[in-house]
């Protein structure tokens, strides 16, 4: 099986390549990876077990003013609260401590909390409720 730093890996390659798609096996596990046609995006990932196929990755673009920000430390989908009727966890004007759970990224099925990696203030939640976040992805602006 793929790790996720084997799979950043092939992405980098195949961003830094004339090539459209890259696809490796290993074991039974089957990474597919596209260039879409949409300029300056990152390529989809699609992983294919023998029971098991992820949708391809769209990727937007946000650029963040000056300030810092919260970024996906995974691909996967970006939640803001822990349930569709629950509140957000943080919302724009709200002081965030290090260690507070500011969202959810759902990879494989599995629920990620993400934390503030500082304390500070959302300035601007710039990732949408159920979609696809890239890694590296700015998921808010602090200050």
């Amino acid at each position: 099986m793929f790790n996720i730093d084997e799979i950043k890996e092939l992405m980098a390659l195949l961003e830094n390549s004339t090539l459209s798609v890259l696809e490796v096996k290993q074991d039974n596990v089957k990474v597919r990876l596209e260039k879409p046609a949409v300029p300056n995006a990152a390529p989809a990932v699609t992983v294919t077990t023998p029971a098991v196929q992820a949708a391809p990755a769209a990727v937007p673009t946000v650029e963040v003013d000056a300030g810092k920000s919260i970024t996906a430390p995974i691909v996967g989908v970006f939640y803001a609260a822990p349930s569709p009727d629950s509140d957000p966890y943080v919302s724009v004007g709200k002081r965030v401590k290090k260690g507070d759970v500011v969202c959810i990224i759902e990879a494989m099925k599995c629920m990620n909390e993400i934390q503030a990696e500082e304390d500070g203030e959302i300035t601007a939640v710039l990732a949408t409720n159920g979609e696809l976040v890239e890694y590296g992805q700015p998921l808010f602006a602090i200050r």
